[in-house]
């Protein structure tokens, strides 16, 4: 689950179908073609096809030779998967943003909590998306105030393979209503200095996400 982190132009066209995959824009079995592929992100079949190896080592594709490539996508189990691991790597992470994070990212965590709360009044169409965007703020926070680099970048990575899971899950009204109340609590644990309490939250906070995905219909969560 690696970034492909080069700057040449298969990278950039890897990531751009990679974020088409994970958004939820190319279905599992939809077949992806070279020549069509090019044509719609105006390049060449061999960025395209580079692109399509590196999907496939992710886990992401499925190249069938002589036949073609297509979306494998993310499943129920690797959504249960990523979120088990998450739940204990988000904990670690907000033990160690309690050591380390500044007064300018307290103030930011404040901040996406009341932007929050200020969209919950009216979470409907545009608004539910601003409230999982908002969501997504808090983690992204949390994890550069960890200071560690791998710790962030594991996170982030886990975080761009369930977004569409993500959406599904805070557009509840009463589940993003529960998770803003989480965040507090963990915001607080943390002005506090407890890293054991914010380590404790942090980790209930992802369960209490995966519960929620379970009742939505992710069977294998």
């Amino acid at each position: 689950m690696g970034e492909y982190q080069d700057n040449s132009l298969g990278s950039r066209v890897f990531q751009r179908l990679r974020e088409d995959i994970l958004s939820g824009k190319y279905k599992e079995h939809d077949e992806l073609r070279e020549n069509t592929l090019g044509k719609e992100l105006g390049v060449s079949r061999t960025p395209v096809r580079e692109a399509l190896r590196q999907l496939e080592l992710e886990g992401l594709v499925t190249i069938i030779p002589n036949k073609g490539a297509y979306v494998t996508g993310i499943s129920s189990k690797d959504i249960r998967d990523i979120y088990i691991l998450r739940s204990m790597l988000e904990g670690l992470c907000a033990r160690w943003a309690t050591e380390h994070i500044t007064e300018e990212q307290l103030d930011e965590l404040e901040e996406v909590i009341l932007l929050s709360e200020f969209h919950m009044k009216k979470v409907s169409g545009n608004n539910a998306d601003q409230v999982t965007d908002l969501d997504g703020k808090f983690h992204k926070i949390l994890y550069e105030a960890s200071d560690s680099r791998i710790l962030s970048h594991v996170l982030m990575d886990f975080h761009k393979y369930v977004q569409q899971a993500r959406r599904n899950s805070v557009v509840s009204e009463e589940r993003a209503r529960k998770s803003i109340r989480e965040h507090k609590q963990i915001l607080r644990a943390i002005r506090d200095n407890d890293a054991d309490l914010a380590e404790q939250l942090a980790n209930e906070h992802i369960l209490h996400v995966m519960q929620n995905l379970k009742k939505q219909g992710y069977e294998e969560i």
